[in-house]
């Protein structure tokens, strides 16, 4: 029998996976993706007249990174999201070249500061973005709407900010009402800075101060957000900056944040010690905050990119869609022993109007426990007690030869999140990975809540005091769930499976 090479059976299996795994099959149910073509970074997120407005990085032609564009997506409840026509497209100018609408915010000028308005209209939408010129220019540019969003002029004296430069990006504003102001962040990329505007118009911006050259420089910085954020237990608020940037996995990407005070022109971090990041997974970045939330909302409300520019451009999901977006989360900051950390909280549907699929309380396991539900779309939510056991691990999306485990070690406090083995991982050599993080047990437990959804995980792990967001694409499908432990019995204290629709 004739020897078959080793890069022909490579390409053989990879032929014979696509062919059982369609694009649909990694689809996500409840977290938004655009029917088709490329997405990145969520923009202009902001509220008005009871619609979540989601702008994001659009290919309007094509499922890789290109004429860049504002795609538009809107939902009543942050969960169901209809897609509109794009909203801010790429034009030409007139030497020849072309602007890309690159990331940026949206506000409500309610009280028409900018002028764009009619006399007493209060529901002007005004998008501020980066205009990027390939090659030649970034610059901050406006562009505003009287129709919520569905139809946009672009201002004739854009650019409203331009320094010269070729990195210079994603503008975020918010409303300061102590000095009736707009207030603009905005980073030098490649510099490692955040630069805070001041703006009564929209139009005419000052520069107030600088801040950067600290925390996460292994990668550019992109995408920064100022919010004001509540203290948990008390009636205090910090400010919180949040800056895109490296992983604490060298050259993967993540999002970092520092907690501190701003007076309407600097921001003053508190002292950290260690680098404080949004998410530990591979997969959650470039996140900003809505504006204009309802004062039902208490606490803010952000929405991330699914992916990683390490692999972003070769995930499996065929030729059709590639990249998707978090649920919405609301964030707050706690005290604790180090000092005030973020705490994120997902905003899915509530429990009334999901399916209870399954509910465990009071099971010991010891050894492995075959969880009695099968499949690849759910809310879990799972206390445990180790006690005995050194290691647990809870493996979901299993069938045979492949699961991703997600895997506490008592004797370290270590939580991993483990897609090794979670299927198609060869696409890319920087895929397949582990993710670690410090979590310490509470009162000799372990909380943990994974939103599971096709090919899209996010667990969040004591009560939301650490995240981790992953892409697994797992080829066999058969959606088992198994609990392990090792080393000795662990308790169960509850096990709460429910359905997403």
């Amino acid at each position: 029998m004739k020897k078959i090479a080793p890069c022909l059976l490579f390409l053989l299996f990879s032929v014979a996976c696509f062919a059982q795994n369609k694009p649909q099959d990694y689809r996500p149910q409840y977290h938004y993706t655009a029917p088709k073509n490329w997405v990145n970074d969520p923009n202009g997120m902001v509220y008005l007249d009871g619609e979540y407005h989601l702008f994001y990085q659009y290919n309007p032609f094509g499922n890789v990174w290109g004429h860049m564009s504002w795609g538009h997506a809107v939902s009543k409840d942050l969960q169901k999201w209809e897609t509109l026509p794009v909203a801010l497209p790429e034009f030409d100018n007139a030497d020849g070249t072309q602007t890309m609408i690159f990331s940026g915010c949206a506000v409500i000028d309610s009280m028409n500061t900018s002028g764009f308005f009619e006399k007493g209209f209060t529901k002007g939408m005004v998008a501020i973005f980066t205009s990027h010129i390939e090659g030649k220019a970034q610059h901050q540019s406006i562009a505003y709407s009287a129709d919520k969003g569905r139809t946009w002029k672009r201002y004739d004296k854009n650019p409203v900010l331009d320094l010269g430069m070729k990195d210079f990006r994603d503008p975020n504003v918010i409303w300061y009402p102590e000095k009736q102001v707009w207030i603009m962040t905005v980073v030098k990329p490649l510099e490692y800075i955040a630069q805070f505007y001041e703006s009564k118009d929209l139009k005419n911006w000052t520069l107030l101060s600088e801040f950067g050259k600290q925390g996460d420089m292994t990668k550019i910085w992109e995408c920064p957000s100022l919010t004001k954020v509540p203290v948990e237990g008390t009636n205090e608020t910090k400010w919180v900056l949040m800056i895109s940037s490296g992983h604490r996995q060298k050259n993967y990407l993540a999002m970092q944040y520092f907690v501190g005070d701003f007076d309407g022109k600097t921001f003053t971090p508190q002292k950290q010690n260690e680098i404080l990041y949004v998410d530990e997974g591979k997969d959650f970045y470039a996140a900003i905050p809505f504006n204009n939330l309802p004062k039902s909302h208490a606490k803010p409300v952000m929405i991330g990119w699914i992916n990683d520019w390490e692999y972003a451009r070769e995930i499996p999901t065929g030729d059709t869609w590639r990249g998707g977006f978090s649920v919405a989360r609301e964030f707050s900051l706690k005290k604790t022993t180090d000092g005030l950390r973020l705490v994120q909280q997902p905003i899915i549907q509530p429990k009334s109007a999901q399916k209870e699929a399954l509910s465990v309380k009071n099971k010991v396991v010891n050894g492995t426990y075959e969880v009695p539900f099968k499949g690849e779309v759910f809310d879990l939510t799972l206390e445990i007690q180790p006690q005995q056991a050194k290691v647990v691990t809870l493996n979901v999306f299993q069938s045979q030869g492949e699961a991703t485990a997600i895997r506490y070690d008592a004797n370290t406090q270590e939580l991993s999140l483990d897609r090794t083995r979670s299927g198609q991982v060869n696409f890319h050599p920087r895929f397949s990975s582990v993710e670690r993080v410090k979590v310490p047990l509470k009162d000799g437990k372990l909380k943990i809540r994974l939103l599971a959804d096709k090919s899209i995980l996010e667990l969040f792990a004591q009560d939301g005091e650490q995240a981790l967001t992953e892409w697994v694409f797992p080829t066999k499908h058969e959606g088992r769930i198994t609990l392990t432990s090792e080393g000795g019995k662990a308790k169960i204290t509850t096990l709460s499976v429910y359905t997403v629709h």
